[in-house]
């Protein structure tokens, strides 16, 4: 059975980029594979060290999300990253080893400190940041790392860490494969990708009045500064929304209504927000109910470490043994 390994940061309730840049596809893993699922705390502090007072019920509430999503702790090994130090001394033993130019020439590092320039980040934890990821991820020896298009430079740094590291001591580490979502980025409410630090997010078990407070602030095609202006439904952030939410069949109208402003992006959104809360209702109904099991996300917690223990002892000691320590 092959192995899969993906973590999220816990950095508050999930979004719609989440679900359908990584979570809707971790549901079907679970058939196929063993899949090892981690909260990944120890990332959340590359941009967040200053305040972690949220990051314990950050973290519970990220796997209620996980549950409410569809992924099943019989299925799969749910766990916490601090919870296993194996992934600190692996992400140690690869800084030894990685090339500083090789984490300078990641595009999401560059991407960030642009972005996130009101922040003090330019520190080594966020800087090595992919190392660590490369240790989360090579740990389990995978086959395929599920991700979205943005995270593929990642990807591609931890196969390069694995092949430096298989090339000085021996072979211990596979090279995983990606294996991209079929909805690779989801845009956010301005059009750039839907991110928490960019504060353009729809939660992904956000109750209806959420939806409706934030679809009409939606950015459309700029061509359409009037009602009676014609639009390109490709350069609409709305658009790409209908894609995903609405009927196939519901397309070919909006697409000519838009091209032809024979409809107004006002009804283009209203229309949206129903298909939206239509489609999203099973996760939210989910969610109220696993919020009300006290003690349900520690029990997971728990057993799901032990297992990942198991197999992240194993490989320390074929590293140890590899490196002569």
């Amino acid at each position: 059975m092959a192995v899969i390994v993906s973590g999220m940061r816990p950095t508050g309730p999930l979004q719609l980029g989440n679900y359908f840049g990584a979570l809707e596809n971790w549901v079907t893993l679970q058939n196929e594979a063993q899949c090892y699922f981690f909260i990944a705390d120890w990332h959340a502090l590359t941009t967040g060290y200053e305040d972690t007072e949220k990051l314990k019920e950050n973290s519970r509430m990220m796997v209620i999300d996980w549950l409410s999503a569809g992924i099943d702790p019989e299925r799969s090994i749910i766990f916490r990253q601090s919870d296993l130090k194996e992934h600190a001394e692996l992400h140690l033993l690869f800084s030894m080893i990685t090339p500083l130019s090789w984490l300078e020439r990641c595009p999401t590092y560059k991407d960030q400190l642009q972005q996130l320039s009101d922040r003090n980040i330019t520190t080594y934890g966020f800087l090595g940041y992919p190392s660590l990821m490369a240790a989360d991820i090579l740990m389990y020896q995978p086959q395929f790392v599920p991700v979205g298009e943005d995270q593929l430079p990642h990807l591609e740094l931890a196969r390069e860490i694995a092949r430096r590291f298989n090339f000085l001591y021996g072979p211990v580490f596979p090279e995983p494969q990606a294996k991209l979502n079929k909805v690779t980025l989801l845009p956010g409410l301005d059009g750039r990708k839907m991110s928490k630090s960019y504060g353009n997010t729809i939660s992904m078990s956000g109750d209806p009045d959420e939806i409706r407070e934030k679809v009409p602030t939606m950015i459309t095609d700029p061509a359409r500064a009037r009602r009676k202006d014609p639009g390109d439904p490709e350069k609409c952030t709305v658009f790409t929304f209908h894609k995903i939410f609405s009927h196939e069949d519901e397309l070919p109208p909006i697409v000519q209504g838009c091209k032809s402003a024979g409809i107004g992006c006002v009804d283009c959104k209203k229309r949206l927000m129903e298909n939206m809360i239509q489609k999203l209702d099973p996760i939210y109904r989910r969610r109220q109910e696993l919020e009300k099991q006290s003690g349900l996300v520690d029990e997971i917690l728990e057993r799901g470490a032990g297992e990942a223990r198991e197999v992240a002892q194993k490989t320390m000691t074929q590293v140890r043994e590899a490196m002569g320590l």
